[in-house]
Formats: structure tokens, C-alpha cells, sequence
């Protein structure tokens, strides 16, 4: 698969230097770039070669993720004589500031949110994207995506990586051996969830439940409100409503709440071997499905990271001892929706190698390259789905390239962080503990809005 890639924007390089730089970076020769190694130089040929150059990227990923990210561009560094520098850590959400302000940014920075990267584009630190990197865009991303990305008619940064929320977590052999159908939409998954509350005992509910995670409880709570705002609303009133234009107490807010609350407040639906409603505070998120391997209760909504949490030997597979399903629609007429996260690749300078790396991070090229070394997805739609490293993967990666997909950004990592992740939180648990009423829940997180 080839990148687009505009010549003209990476260029000039004097045509004949180019082209020496080229043979000899993609033959192994002295005539001045880098020796390519094994390396199949086919697809970087457009972006140019250059000697000696070296760009930085600044990111929070770390550890096994970042020796896989550098990975992903040793053969571009080989063939285009780019040395990319990769500066990993866990703080670089907040050392971005310090060092934008003190005139030492980065070349480049893996942002993993619109929040962030909003900030540092009406601070003036990032530069709009070359018109390559958004002629890739526009050929392999959506334009939900591309909207994180732009400001004010401008479109900044491309997107990278994805994850994709939502997921209903099950045991396809237990959905078998009762007859048990993958809903198609939330009416028949009510109804499904009625079914199995005709089984309950005093240690089985249909759904379990977990909203603990130490000073973040609640958030888990979160990921529900909004899927059900996305497929009820639309994503209009959606990001309206990460916008704060609608308030939580608008009537299509407390709809959603309303909907979820079918489920969550129901004492015969949820958390029979961990207590009731009562226990899903109580109950940490990354516990709370594993009921499902015991028979103790039948679904879970978590996003596509829990495939990790299941105990070793468990096989996640439409065939294995866990699968998942996507939050069903609400119309079913209406295209797929979705929450997720992702994260977008911001230039702070605008050399001709910064530019070339960030056309590259862009491409089909790399999203196969990086994808193919396991544990991401991309919504890329250049990316082969078969190189996924799980069945899980392969599925997120099947939606996301949907063309009637509907992309939304996980709503409480947009908002101002007062209400996202604070108010959103803390009001999540005060509703399932009983301690507000959901008219009381409401209008207390609209208070908390700057």
C-alpha cells in the first residue's frame, strides 16, 4: 500500500541530490545517505532522502508500546536517512507546556487527546498540518476524525492510533447452551436482559458492574452515559453536549441517564455475587466481568483494553471462553456508532524531515507497519484488519473503517477537566449509591462547569 504524499511540500531538494541520496540510501552504496539495510525502500521513495537530519517526538507512551513504536519507523529512518529521536514519558501531558513556553517544544508530539492538543493550538505553539498530511487524512480517516484534529477551519494534526469503547463483554458457550442471541439492537438486548432475570438466583444477575478505580471511581459510569447520548442523540447533540452547550439536565442527557438507569438501578439486573446495586462502587473495574467466567452473571460493558484483564489461559474469541459485542443501536436504521479514544501528531516546527515523519505517521504505510507489530489498532482505513494481533482488534478495526461509522471521542476526556473528571466521576457514584436523585445528579454537575 502507498502513502499520499505531496512532492511538492517536501520538496525542494535539488531534483539530482535527491535522487543520488535515493540510489544510494536504498542500495547500500557510499554516495552519501544512510545504507538501508534489508530494507524494501519502495515505499518511502517519495518522501525524499535526507543527511544527517533528525526530527524528535515527544510522547507519553513508554516501555514495550515505544520500543514497538521506534520499530515502526526503523525502515522509513533507513531509507529516507531521518533519525528520529524518540523521547518517551509519562509526564509530557505537563512538561509540553513548560517546554513550549520556554521555546524548546519538540519537533513533533503523539498527543493522546483533543483537549490537550485544542490548548496548545490557541496557546500558537502548533503549526497547521502541510498539505500532505491532509491529503492523507482525507484519503484514509474519517471526518469525525479529521474534526479532532482541525480548529477554526484549520486542520492541525492527523490522527495515529484509535481504541474503540463500548464492548459487551460475554461467554459465547453460555450464550449457546441457553439459546441465547447477540442483540442487534438496545430494545432486544432489554429484552434479552429480562430473559436472563428470570434465572436469577441470590448469586446471578445478568450484567455485573464495577465503577472502582481508587481517586478515579466513577468513570466506568462514564463510558455508559455516553454511549447511550451518541446512539439516542446523534452526534450533533453529542458533541454539543461535550461543548456544554447542552447541559446535563437537557432533556436528551437525562434520556440517556433515564436508558442506562433501566439497567445500573435495577436491583434484578445487577451484581447478584457482589451484593446488588449497592456493590458496583465497591466493585473495582478490572473485577468486575470476571463473574462471567463462573456463571455469575452474563454481560459486561468495557471498552476493548479489557481483553487483557481476563485471567491467563482464557481464550478471547467469537468461539472462545469470552467474546464481546458493541453496544447495540438505538434506531435500527442507523449506521454504527461509537466512543473511543486516539491519539493526534502535532508539529511544533516545520522542517522538510519534520514534515516528511509526519507525512509518514499519516500513512497507511506506517498504520500497517505499527499495527502489524500487535497491541494497537488504527482507524485508518489504508490498514489491513488482518494484521491485528487479536480477534478483538480485528473486529475494532472492521467498525472503525465502517463507512457508516460514527466516531465520537470519549465525551469525559473533552470536557473541561472540572466535569470530566471530576463532577462527571463523583456524580456517576452518587446516583447508583442512591445518595442524589438523577434530577439532583444533573443539576449538580452543571454547577461544577467553569
Amino acid at each position: 500500500m502507498s502513502s499520499t504524499l505531496h512532492r511538492r511540500l517536501l520538496l525542494p531538494i535539488a531534483a539530482a541530490g535527491v535522487l543520488g541520496l535515493v540510489l544510494a540510501g536504498c542500495t547500500g552504496t557510499d554516495g552519501g545517505g544512510p545504507a538501508a539495510s534489508d530494507a524494501d525502500c519502495g515505499p518511502y521513495e517519495d518522501y525524499g532522502t535526507f543527511e544527517g537530519e533528525s526530527v524528535e517526538v515527544y510522547a507519553t507512551i513508554v516501555d514495550v508500546e515505544a520500543d514497538q513504536m521506534v520499530q515502526s519507523w526503523e525502515d522509513f529512518e533507513s531509507c529516507t536517512g531521518i533519525t528520529i529521536d524518540y523521547v518517551g514519558t509519562q509526564e509530557a501531558e505537563t512538561q509540553i507546556n513548560v517546554r513550549a513556553a520556554a521555546g524548546d517544544a519538540p519537533d513533533l508530539m503523539i498527543i493522546p487527546q483533543p483537549g490537550l492538543l485544542q490548548r496548545l493550538i490557541n496557546d500558537g505553539y502548533v503549526l497547521p498540518a502541510p498539505e500532505s498530511v491532509e491529503a492523507n487524512v482525507d484519503e484514509f480517516w474519517s471526518e469525525d476524525w479529521k474534526g479532532y484534529g482541525t480548529v477554526d477551519d484549520t486542520f492541525y494534526a492527523a490522527p495515529l492510533m484509535a481504541s474503540v469503547k463500548g464492548w459487551i463483554w460475554y461467554s459465547p458457550s453460555d450464550f449457546e447452551a441457553k439459546g441465547y442471541e447477540v442483540p442487534e439492537t438496545w430494545d432486544e438486548m432489554m429484552d434479552l436482559t429480562a430473559t436472563m432475570a428470570e434465572e436469577s438466583t441470590a448469586t446471578y444477575r445478568p450484567w455485573c458492574v464495577g465503577f472502582g478505580s481508587g481517586d478515579a471511581t466513577g468513570w466506568p459510569g462514564t463510558d455508559w452515559i455516553e454511549d447511550v447520548v451518541l446512539r439516542e442523540s446523534g452526534p450533533e447533540v453529542y458533541n454539543e453536549w461535550v461543548a456544554g452547550e447542552v447541559k446535563f439536565s437537557d432533556p436528551e442527557i437525562t434520556s440517556a441517564f433515564d436508558r442506562v438507569g433501566e439497567i445500573l438501578l435495577n436491583e434484578d439486573y445487577v451484581n447478584g455475587g457482589f451484593g446488588g446495586v449497592n456493590s458496583i462502587v465497591s466493585t473495582t473495574f478490572n473485577d468486575a466481568a470476571l463473574p462471567i467466567l463462573d456463571g455469575n452473571c452474563s454481560m459486561h460493558h468495557q471498552a476493548s483494553f479489557y481483553e487483557a484483564q481476563w485471567p491467563e489461559g482464557t481464550t478471547v474469541a467469537p468461539d472462545g471462553d469470552i467474546w464481546a459485542f458493541i453496544t447495540p443501536k438505538i434506531d435500527e436504521g442507523a449506521g454504527d456508532s461509537v466512543t473511543g479514544g486516539g491519539e493526534f501528531v502535532a508539529a511544533f516546527s516545520d522542517s522538510e524531515a519534520v514534515q516528511a515523519v509526519q507525512t509518514y505517521l499519516s500513512s497507511d504505510t506506517w498504520a500497517n507497519n505499527r499495527v502489524e507489530l500487535g497491541g494497537v489498532i488504527s482507524a485508518n482505513k489504508g490498514l489491513d484488519p488482518e494484521l491485528a494481533g487479536s480477534e478483538l482488534g480485528k473486529a475494532s478495526i472492521e467498525i472503525l473503517q465502517g463507512e457508516d461509522t460514527t466516531f465520537a471521542f470519549d465525551g469525559s476526556d473533552l470536557m473541561p477537566a472540572a466535569v470530566g473528571t471530576s463532577s462527571f466521576w463523583t456524580g456517576m457514584v452518587d446516583w447508583v449509591s442512591g445518595t442524589r436523585s438523577t434530577e439532583e445528579v444533573l443539576t449538580f454537575i452543571d454547577s461544577t462547569y467553569p
